[in-house]
């Protein structure tokens, strides 16, 4: 745990003791052991696409477009999730089908199809999004038609909405937590942010750069922007070049990265000697199936879960995810937490007996997996979810070797005072 005290999280000093109420609640929500009430006789008369043998959920994310490198992990994973349910049963006695969406990375497409799905297919919950900017477009409708969205992207927290489910973490537990690794197991003083131009990685930036120069205090001697889809950035490596940060603070997303990453090192730049040290908050293993290993060698991740963790949750995840998509296939982050989804979904069904969406709800404060494929999660009152932080280096076979782990959970704080 990092020892140094931190004025941005007053709740920090008493993780320990909460986790250790938590680790006192029965596991009777895991995965596989959900214990499942009578069915409630009003299970198909709630308005939405609930039969007596079967309820559909709503898939809703970009295949197409320059997202699609990013979010094909997600479909994949929320259909591996949906058919390991119904193998067991299904829920409520009800096999799981899906309706899927292409929100062909535009935001406005998004909000179309989201509400397609809520209104007119009156899907029992839909599984989807990417970035914030898609997120932001969907919220209005879900929280207009009372729908329920499980959102498995990391992103820059400061939102809280009774209609979604965050499963990925937010920024006090990736950004705060990945900028005090490399403040203190680097000794970085200077650093240079870099990302996409839309809501996530402006509004991330703006979050650490307070935490730089507030909490840090160090120094930021460097911000850029570019477009979605950009594929020009000689011009922002020779100002890295001219400004000599410590670190590259890279929330740069899409297709985008494949063109930063071999650029990089088509300029000379060499990863694996840290200077700078590149520490990226958007890159996973799905992305780096795209750029290649050999080009992004050496660079450093700040998430809460990498394909490589040694557990045997996750090692049973990675083995079913294989099986159904093949040996090449890879999983990061987002794909992981995108996992969850449907069993946060199930278990949260289950507890409550019903599908209705406000029942769902009321249900879902405490739901825990100890199964998850990162470890112990935990939905905390905030619809965010409990979950450790982990910093991977990035290795020459397209995989993370994970370097560090937050000693505890880390509770959800999206709304973090002073940011």
């Amino acid at each position: 745990m990092i020892s140094k005290s931190r004025n941005y999280d007053s709740t920090r000093g008493t993780r320990r003791t909460l986790l250790r109420r938590m680790l006192a609640i029965p596991a009777a929500l895991a995965l596989a052991h959900v214990s499942l009430p009578a069915l409630a006789d009003s299970a198909n008369s709630t308005g939405l696409a609930v039969t007596d043998s079967t309820v559909t959920v709503g898939i809703l994310h970009s295949i197409t477009g320059t997202m699609a490198i990013s979010e094909t992990g997600s479909v994949q994973a929320e259909k591996l999730a949906i058919d390991q349910i119904n193998a067991m049963g299904g829920v409520l006695g009800r096999q799981i089908v899906y309706t899927q969406e292409d929100g062909a990375s535009d935001w406005p497409t998004f909000a179309e199809k989201a509400k397609k799905l809520l209104v007119r297919d009156k899907v029992a919950a839909v599984f989807g999004c990417w970035t914030s900017a898609s997120r932001k477009a969907v919220l209005p409708v879900f929280e207009q038609y009372n729908g329920m969205l499980y959102y498995p992207t990391f992103y820059e927290g400061l939102e809280q909405s009774p209609n979604v489910i965050y499963t990925g973490q937010e920024a006090t537990q990736q950004i705060l937590e990945g900028l005090d690794w490399a403040d203190d197991a680097k000794d970085a003083k200077k650093y240079f942010l870099l990302g996409s131009d839309y809501i996530w990685p402006r509004t991330s930036n703006k979050i650490a750069r307070k935490h730089i120069e507030s909490v840090l205090g160090d120094k930021v001697v460097g911000e850029e922007y570019y477009p979605l889809g950009h594929t020009q950035f000689n011009s922002v490596i020779n100002k890295i070049k001219l400004k000599k940060p410590d670190v590259v603070f890279i929330s740069v997303v899409g297709g985008s990265n494949v063109a930063f990453y071999k650029q990089l090192k088509a300029a000379g730049i060499d990863m694996t000697k840290e200077k700078p040290l590149f520490l990226t908050i958007s890159v996973t293993e799905d992305e780096i199936l795209g750029i290649g290993g050999e080009n992004i060698d050496g660079i450093y991740a700040s998430m809460k879960y990498f394909q490589s963790l040694p557990n045997a949750n996750n090692e049973a995840f990675v083995k079913a995810f294989k099986a159904k998509y093949g040996d090449d296939i890879v999983i990061g982050d987002v794909t992981q937490a995108a996992y969850l989804g449907p069993w946060l979904w199930k278990a949260a069904v289950e507890k409550a007996g019903s599908f209705d969406i406000d029942k769902v709800r009321a249900a879902s404060p405490d739901i825990e997996l100890t199964t998850a494929p990162e470890g112990y999660v935990r939905i905390h009152d905030n619809h965010h979810l409990w979950s450790k932080t982990r910093i991977g280096h990035a290795q020459l076979d397209g995989q993370y070797k994970v370097v560090y782990e937050s000693s505890e959970l880390i509770e959800p704080n999206p709304f973090p005072e002073g940011y």
